[in-house]
């Protein structure tokens, strides 16, 4: 896909293919002069008037043979979020009438940027959302290209200012285009290796990997990982955006490449949707390539533990016990519980190492947070009600909503071992996402704020949403983007 957006204080007539136009909520429309439609005003009015109506968002119709006009209709009161799934919106409308060269004019723009002047830049964010497909190993990939000129004659128009949109939606991206590999190609030796190449935005990128665990003592992580060919990595990509020693904000993701369930092996049937099982720190990735383009100035850690869940032959075996990075030990009833293993020491040692001033962990964790929130709501669970609270407002203002469920000292009963410390799973049954996060609270050391966001419903989906057509979502990039501009930035 291919989207060239050109602003121009006048367009000749021969060049017009097609009008988009911004009206008002009646579908109003003023100025036709200005956009060599002083002729055919009548007429499109005439088509308005009687074709229009209080739900529709579009109004399309053909101009003559060779040029289309497409209306949309703004309210006079409109959100952020509301301009980007508009955005999101006419994509899908243009796509499917193949209309794959527009030019687009808004004649409303000055009136409608006096109450919003990043208008066009949310709504071509929403554009740019919804236009993402990976296709990269179809071989007839058919690339769609939409050409965009902006007639407005004010020369210092605002548009795309910051570049603060296109970082963001290079960082989604990034995160749908690492969800969406195969197993067979983003293994974690790969996967490594492609954060690494993240250095050329000005990221400080450290690979520790099964030697330098091992001498760390994460045996957490290397257990997930003994049964595989691959190697198993710990990697972390650092954002100093400010020339002070301030705490830096952590974010903390699950990378199992791929997770067959290991011994305690996953049924077949949809197996194959376990390359998602990275998706947590495909999330963190994308964020910190994002603050890195558009020189967010914060501090900023990205933690990302790496490992494929394979049944072999030095497979860790249920029953297991496993040392941890924080000194704890874990006794592993069930191998399949297994991103709760990576994300115990990676987050002792990002608290350890880099006393961030919060953590905010993300995994596709559990299947019960799918079944009591579905596909709408990641479960937020955290310490600490300030960080919550900031979490679950960021998430409304850009659609990606989060619930806080709760954490309770009752619940650490049905993760203790008679032989360990601790057991990896419940097997008394219910509450398996609460247990799951009670697990991981207890690697957090020092009472650091802390939040762990369940994204196992809302990583992937079969049937798009707002902002995507299916298939990886992005979910997380926005919403911790987001936070981090409205509260720390």
């Amino acid at each position: 896909m291919s989207i060239k957006i050109s602003i121009k204080t006048s367009i000749s007539e021969n060049r017009i293919k097609n009008f988009v136009l911004f009206t008002d909520k009646e579908f109003k429309i003023n100025g036709f002069s200005k956009i060599s439609l002083a002729k055919q005003s009548s007429y499109i009015n005439k088509i308005i008037n009687s074709n229009k109506s209080k739900d529709q968002k579009f109004l399309t119709f053909n101009l003559n043979s060779y040029q289309k006009v497409i209306l949309i209709k703004l309210e006079n009161i409109v959100s952020s979020i509301d301009n980007e799934k508009k955005g999101a919106e006419f994509y899908k409308l243009i796509k499917s009438n193949s209309l794959f060269d527009l030019t687009f004019f808004d004649i409303n723009i000055q009136e409608t940027s006096n109450k919003n002047k990043n208008m066009l830049d949310e709504f071509f964010h929403g554009v740019k959302l919804k236009s993402y497909e990976f296709n990269k190993y179809k071989s007839k990939n058919k690339i769609y290209k939409f050409n965009f000129d902006i007639l407005y004659k004010n020369k210092k128009f605002n548009f795309n200012k910051d570049k603060r949109y296109d970082s963001l939606v290079e960082g989604i991206n990034l995160t749908k285009d690492l969800v969406s590999e195969p197993g067979n190609i983003l293994h974690p030796d790969e996967y490594a290796k492609r954060i690494n190449q993240l250095k050329k935005f000005g990221l400080k990128v450290n690979i520790y990997d099964e030697k330098k665990l091992k001498k760390l003592g994460m045996n957490a992580i290397i257990g997930v990982g003994q049964g595989s060919i691959r190697g198993s990595y710990l990697v972390t990509i650092e954002w100093n955006g400010l020339k002070s020693n301030k705490k830096p904000l952590a974010f903390v993701g699950k990378g199992v490449c791929f997770d067959t369930g290991g011994i305690s092996l996953k049924p077949a049937k949809f197996m194959e949707d376990m390359t998602y099982d990275m998706a947590g720190s495909a999330v963190v990735v994308g964020l910190m390539k994002s603050l890195a383009l558009r020189k967010a100035k914060i501090n900023a850690v990205g933690v990302v533990g790496l490992v494929e869940n394979m049944p072999g032959g030095n497979a860790q075996r249920p029953g297991d016990i496993v040392k941890s990075y924080s000194g704890k030990t874990i006794e592993v009833l069930n191998t399949d519980a297994e991103g709760r293993l990576v994300l115990a020491d990676a987050l002792t040692f990002t608290e350890k190492k880099f006393q961030p001033e919060f953590i905010v962990d993300l995994a596709t964790l559990t299947g019960a947070i799918i079944v009591c929130l579905g596909s709408e709501f990641a479960g937020l669970f955290s310490n600490n009600d300030k960080l919550s609270k900031q979490l679950f407002d960021s998430g409304i203002k850009v659609d990606e909503k989060v619930w806080r469920m709760p954490l309770h000292k009752n619940y650490d009963k049905l993760m203790n071992s008679k032989n360990a410390d601790m057991q990896n799973i419940n097997y008394i049954g219910g509450a398996g996402s609460t247990t799951a996060a009670q697990f991981l609270q207890r690697f957090i050391l020092n009472k650091t704020p802390w939040a762990h966001l369940d994204i196992a419903g809302m990583a992937f989906s079969k049937y798009g949403g707002a902002f995507n057509s299916g298939g990886a979502t992005g979910f997380g990039v926005r919403l911790l983007n987001k936070l981090i501009e409205d509260h720390y930035e």
